[in-house]
């Protein structure tokens, strides 16, 4: 006896045949490039059927930007534990990071998203603050350990971002740009080790130590 197909999981199957088909076509031949035509042969589906999905050029790179979104939505927020080594926490709250940021699907999406934005400010602007939301994550830790008087007074913020760079600065920022490789397993280890290490000898307090005066940014 055979089964009908169930539509849902078909037309689903086509959605993603076409955001797929879209984030090559983005990637190769820019937004402006891009046409609907040619998302729909790539995605092997009609014309009519990507419109059926996207009504325009423009929500089709929206959906693409959500999937970048869902993806730092994924990450799991690692509450601040006074019980445990700071180290030992940062580096389950970077190697979190790490494994996003070296998926390929993610820096593809991630590539496709920094094109258009330089073609489009208010765009970046929109994306940059909902990227931003995610990475609350690590700020709430550091926020979290001050008050427990482990780290020293700084803005919060300014903080994640100095640990985010050093991180990124290796295992981002040059696969998305010059398309290096992503880094070997030992690889990730050690740039984690080293930016945690980095960031814990200024920032961290000794117990019973006074923090530094709190610095504006």
């Amino acid at each position: 006896m055979n089964v009908a197909p169930n539509p849902s999981r078909l037309t689903d199957r086509k959605r993603d045949a076409i955001v797929q088909a879209a984030i090559a076509e983005f990637r190769e031949h820019g937004f402006n490039g891009t046409s609907m035509d040619r998302v729909a042969a790539a995605a092997e589906v009609s014309k009519r059927t990507v419109y059926n999905h996207f009504p325009s050029k423009e929500e089709l790179f929206e959906a693409i930007l959500g999937q970048l979104w869902e993806r730092s939505q994924s990450l799991a927020d690692v509450p601040y534990d006074t019980g445990r080594p700071l180290r030992e926490q940062l580096l389950e709250l970077l190697g979190q990071k790490m494994q996003l940021l070296g998926d390929a699907s993610f820096i593809d999406l991630s590539r496709v998203a920094m094109a258009e934005m330089m073609h489009s400010p208010e765009r970046a602007q929109a994306m940059v603050a909902r990227l931003s939301e995610k990475e609350e994550g690590l700020p709430r830790w550091i926020r979290a350990a001050q008050e427990g008087n482990a780290l020293q007074a700084v803005d919060p913020q300014y903080a994640a971002n100095q640990l985010h760079g050093m991180v990124k600065s290796f295992a981002f920022w040059p696969q998305l740009a010059m398309g290096r490789p992503p880094l070997s397993a030992a690889q990730q280890q050690q740039v984690l080790a080293d930016a945690v290490d980095m960031f814990l000898g200024f920032y961290a307090l000794a117990p019973g130590q006074p923090a530094r005066k709190k610095r504006p940014q």
